[in-house]
């Protein structure tokens, strides 16, 4: 496929996608004091002087599954963004994917795979096995939050 081409396509679904967040999370009403997951995230424009995470140049050059996770990892954002305004985070079953990124985690991770990996990450952190205190906290932190200490 061509670069312009796909370039220009990218650009035209990443204007619908920051459209469909103002409509889930602020019923298609944008006010200024209103922050967007899609700001975060996206930069369409060729100067990339904004802390998004993703420039269009980046997406064009990534695969079919890299784009795809990075969708994924957006849309995660934006529905746990739009449970957490809406005071459901809880109720929703999501977990919070920022949190889980950081611990390497997919946005769609349930139970039993935070468990598995806080298990990982505990005995390389843990100060008895000569890991990093503060790393050790950092993670008991991520993990009560995103369990709220359960088991």
């Amino acid at each position: 496929m061509d670069a312009v081409y796909r370039m220009d396509e990218i650009k035209r679904k990443l204007r619908r996608l920051k459209k469909l967040e103002v409509k889930i999370r602020f019923n298609g009403i944008l006010k200024p004091h209103n922050k967007l997951i899609w700001d975060q995230f996206f930069e369409l424009r060729e100067t990339n002087n904004s802390n998004a995470k993703y420039s269009l140049r980046m997406l064009v050059s990534m695969s079919r599954e890299e784009y795809e996770s990075v969708m994924n990892e957006y849309s995660s954002m934006v529905y746990y963004e739009y449970y957490k305004d809406n005071g459901m985070a809880g109720e929703s079953g999501m977990h919070d994917p920022v949190i889980l990124s950081n611990l390497g985690l997919p946005c769609n991770a349930d139970e039993y795979q935070i468990k598995k990996r806080f298990r990982e990450l505990a005995k390389k952190y843990h100060p008895d096995a000569g890991g990093d205190a503060a790393m050790f906290i950092e993670l008991m932190n991520s993990y009560k939050k995103l369990l709220g200490g359960q088991g």
